[in-house]
């Protein structure tokens, strides 16, 4: 199990260093929440946090855009340092378009789907984009409840990447006591906020991932 720790859980007033610590504690990635307050209910921040802070650790910048026209921003977050770009099959950019211009930025290419969302929507795009991310809580917030009825979802859409050498990424309410699930379930890199930046001990927590 590969570890992305959301920093919009992180102490913000103190950003630089949770991101060292993080990254001392054995984070694989680390995941960037960008919500843009019309997509999702929320707004965090954009291209200026991601460029300040890419000196900062040589963890990939896995970049989830919760927003509603995503093609529009990709060369601007690619500049400034993202190395997985994820945008939402329910955004209004044609999804396509968008996985082809993340590709032609020089990152790698995620599709994201809402709870609600069925598996079918993102199918046609499974062969073209690097990972799929199964959100398991509403996007918008950190430290909601995991919702175990997306397992099934999750479960076929490993069925579907079988030998595709695919990235599967869960995202909401991850930790101890979800983690096992969703590896059975197919995932192979798991997004922790409050379970990993809210933890006592940061590096059991990650560890506590990447048993997985």
């Amino acid at each position: 199990m590969l570890v992305s720790p959301s920093l919009l859980s992180a102490d913000f007033s103190r950003l630089e260093d949770e991101i060292k610590q993080i990254d001392a504690c054995g984070a694989d990635w680390l995941h960037l929440d960008v919500i843009d307050g019309v997509f999702a209910p929320n707004i965090t921040f954009g291209v200026p946090v991601v460029k300040s802070i890419r000196h900062l650790s040589d963890m990939v910048f896995d970049l989830h855009l919760m927003i509603i026209d995503p093609l529009k921003y990709i060369e601007a977050f690619a500049k400034a340092g993202a190395d997985f770009i994820t945008f939402h099959i329910e955004s209004e950019s044609d999804p396509a378009q968008t996985i082809e211009k993340i590709h032609a930025c020089g990152c790698k290419a995620g599709v994201a789907l809402k709870p609600g969302t069925p598996l079918e929507a993102v199918e046609p795009y499974i062969d073209m984009a690097d990972m799929i991310l199964i959100m398991t809580v509403e996007p918008g917030f950190s430290g909601q409840s995991f919702m175990a009825d997306m397992m099934p979802k999750l479960k076929a859409l490993s069925a579907l990447c079988e030998g595709k050498d695919k990235y599967i990424q869960v995202d909401g309410g991850i930790g101890k006591d979800t983690i096992a699930t969703v590896a059975q379930n197919g995932a192979n890199v798991a997004v922790g906020g409050n379970a990993i930046f809210g933890a006592e001990d940061r590096a059991e927590a990650i560890a506590c991932f990447h048993r997985y």
